[in-house]
C-alpha cells in the first residue's frame, strides 16, 4: 500500500557507507570525495500515476520519473552515467527500483518511520543508508 507520508521535500541528516556503495559504482577517487562531502536534499512528488524522484545538491542534481510496476530505460546520468533498465514498485511500505545492468544487485529502497525518510542504496553488495528530515 502506497504512504502518502514519502512525498514531499527532505532534506539528510545521516549518511552511512556512501564510499562503499561509490566504490562499488567505480566512480572516481575525486568524485567520491566531492560527493562524501555534500548534504543532499530529496524532493518525491506525484502527478497522475507518474512519481518523480529528485536527488538535489549544489554539486550534482539527479531526476527520474517512472510508472509504478512498469519497467523503464534508465540513464545514470550525473551519477555514474551507465544505461540500465529499472522498475519501481510497492512492497509494503517501502518504494522499491531494481535496476538491472552491468552492475549486479543494484537498486534502492525508501520509506519513512518515525517521521524521517530512510533510504537505502545498494550495488554489488554495498549498502549505503541514508536518513532524511522533512522540510517544513
Amino acid at each position: 500500500m502506497p504512504d502518502n507520508n514519502i512525498f514531499g521535500s527532505w532534506d539528510m541528516i545521516s549518511n552511512v557507507n556512501f564510499e562503499g556503495f561509490m566504490k562499488a559504482l567505480e566512480l572516481s577517487l575525486a568524485v567520491r570525495k566531492a560527493a562524501a562531502m555534500l548534504r543532499q536534499k530529496k524532493v518525491i512528488e506525484q502527478a497522475g500515476d507518474t512519481y518523480t524522484v529528485k536527488t538535489l545538491s549544489v554539486f550534482r542534481n539527479y531526476i527520474v520519473s517512472f510508472k509504478l510496476d512498469e519497467e523503464f530505460k534508465e540513464y545514470t546520468k550525473g551519477m555514474d552515467n551507465r544505461h540500465c533498465k529499472s522498475v519501481v514498485t510497492w512492497q509494503g511500505n517501502k518504494l522499491v527500483c531494481t535496476q538491472v545492468g552491468e552492475k549486479k544487485n543494484r537498486g534502492w529502497a525508501q520509506w519513512v518511520e518515525d517521521d524521517k525518510l530512510h533510504l537505502e542504496l545498494y550495488c554489488e553488495g554495498e549498502v549505503c543508508k541514508q536518513v532524511f528530515k522533512r522540510i517544513k
